[in-house]
């Protein structure tokens, strides 16, 4: 005779166990949700003052100065270092033997004027002078405030964009980008190889 197996016996359910269960997957989904939201929007923003592309990076403050090349005689003058750096003297009624300030413009980043190669060295030294020529251009801004974020060499960071009279805006870095003397420098984004031939 074959003995019949019996069944498990039917699981109970508590029905505040239940409730709780279902409380407890509804706050993980909410917390999945605004952490999403909160990651999404923190990139964005990065994104977004890294580029150059909105007001992400702090105060506009307008700069009006007379700018040169550095190395020509004219140390006391805010001058253009290279493709994508400006030097500045100490603001005027600083203490004595304050540092000048070197700001590093955000958002491109040009060739290097000891770069890899001639064609490299080349692009730097064309880079160097449409900076210098867009900011003799007429007065600009750039963000930042007082306080602007800093590199790792210590320089300052600022994205620089000069309105026309119309409102409309133009950014600096994409000035740079759109002229072909500078690569992107945002995330994602491939440095150019100044040295291809094929470029």
């Amino acid at each position: 005779m074959s003995r019949r197996r019996s069944s498990p016996p039917a699981p109970r359910f508590d029905a505040r166990w239940q409730a709780k269960r279902r409380r407890k997957a509804g706050w993980r989904r909410w917390s999945r949700i605004a952490g999403l939201v909160l990651v999404t929007a923190a990139l964005t923003l990065g994104l977004r003052w890294w580029h150059g592309d909105g007001d992400a990076g702090g105060e506009w403050v307008q700069v009006q100065r007379a700018f040169s090349l550095c190395g020509r005689g004219q140390s006391s003058a805010a001058c253009v270092i290279d493709g994508d750096t400006v030097w500045l003297p100490p603001p005027a009624g600083s203490a004595k033997g304050a540092p000048p300030r070197r700001i590093r413009l955000a958002g491109f980043d040009a060739p290097e004027l000891e770069g890899a190669c001639e064609a490299e060295r080349t692009a730097a030294i064309a880079a160097r002078g449409a900076l210098l020529a867009w900011l003799r251009a007429g007065p600009f801004e750039w963000n930042g405030g007082a306080e602007p974020p800093r590199d790792q060499y210590g320089r300052e960071l600022r994205n620089a964009r000069r309105t026309a009279p119309d409102g409309t805006r133009s950014l600096l870095a994409e000035h740079m980008r759109g002229a072909g003397l500078a690569g992107g420098s945002g995330w994602g984004e491939s440095p150019i190889d100044w040295c291809d031939p094929a470029r």
